[in-house]
């Protein structure tokens, strides 16, 4: 007789039952230890993140002045007498594209006119800058071997030499790389300037370092080229004795003129300032609340993982010793 006949087999929602029955006890079982993980990692998060330095995000929109609202007497007089200027090489003025300004906004020779004219290299390395003494202050004994290691190296004669412990140009040029964030909007053509700095007052002069350096050097640009094409039309102007191409020669003389004016105002010359850089009320980072809910909820999962891979392996070993 089969003493089985009258059992019936566990479902599948037995077997889940029972799962989640050893679940919850090893669970209550090891809970100090859960306790303890979760306490642990969060507390060291929070710790960790009272000691990072706020910082602070400064944003300027700009807007590009398209080539009909910068160009509009240049593109008719380029229709009129393109012939003659074609026939001069000379570049009639317009707008700058996007791109270009993006491109130009990400350009180390930007970066580079920026922290010379404003002096930024004690403000971007602070702890190496001496306030008092208005000097860099003396690099100290390196407890990294790969810095020695560096000196065994025979240095480039071609590259510019660097005192040691004091920042250059290029190590200034890198830092306005790593704070400043460009983005260009496409379907809006708008280009946002983006400035992370630990000082909520100097975030908002970098960005505004960024488009003064962005409107000289376009306004600057745009002076030179009229210049020289000026320069090139009143030499031709002395060579031709036929009044009606003298006449087209002193229209396109008066155009250059006019740009080298609108060029010397600056302000909206290549570009609109929709919104201008503004002293940040709230730091951007580090976002300490969230930081801890996601460090407690990661921990949370890790110390349930712990108890589940405990638990197995007491069973494994209370399996191997009944052999």
């Amino acid at each position: 007789m089969n003493n089985d006949a009258g059992k019936t087999k566990p479902t599948d929602s037995d077997w889940v039952e029972i799962d989640l029955s050893d679940l919850s006890k090893s669970i209550w079982k090891n809970k100090k230890l859960i306790f303890w993980i979760v306490g642990g990692l969060t507390f060291a998060v929070l710790v960790a993140s009272l000691f990072m330095t706020n910082i602070y995000t400064a944003r300027a929109v700009l807007k590009p002045v398209s080539q009909t609202q910068s160009s509009g007497r240049a593109a008719s007089l380029m229709a009129q007498f393109g012939g003659i200027a074609n026939l001069a090489g000379i570049a009639m003025p317009g707008a700058a594209s996007s791109t270009e300004m993006v491109n130009l906004l990400k350009s180390n020779v930007l970066k580079k006119s920026i922290i010379e004219r404003h002096n930024l290299l004690p403000v971007l390395f602070p702890k190496r800058w001496d306030e008092e003494k208005q000097a860099w202050k003396k690099p100290g004994l390196s407890l990294n071997p790969l810095f020695y290691l560096a000196k065994l190296k025979p240095a480039d004669p071609s590259a510019p030499k660097k005192e040691p412990g004091v920042p250059d140009i290029w190590d200034g040029i890198r830092a306005l790389d790593r704070m400043t964030k460009i983005n260009y909007n496409t379907k809006e053509d708008i280009i946002t300037v983006s400035v992370d700095f630990r000082d909520a007052q100097m975030a908002a002069k970098i960005a505004d370092y960024f488009i003064l350096a962005l409107n000289d050097h376009m306004s600057g640009e745009a002076k030179r080229i009229a210049n020289i094409n000026k320069a090139y039309l009143e030499n031709q102007l002395r060579q031709t004795s036929d009044p009606l191409v003298q006449q087209k020669i002193y229209t396109l003389i008066a155009e250059k003129i006019e740009t080298m004016m609108m060029a010397e105002v600056k302000e909206g010359y290549a570009f609109k300032v929709l919104d201008p850089p503004m002293t940040p009320d709230r730091k951007s980072r580090p976002k300490r609340s969230q930081m801890v809910v996601v460090a407690f909820l990661a921990s949370l999962v890790i110390a349930v993982f712990v108890v589940l891979i405990r638990e197995r392996a007491k069973k494994n070993a209370g399996g191997e010793n009944a052999k």
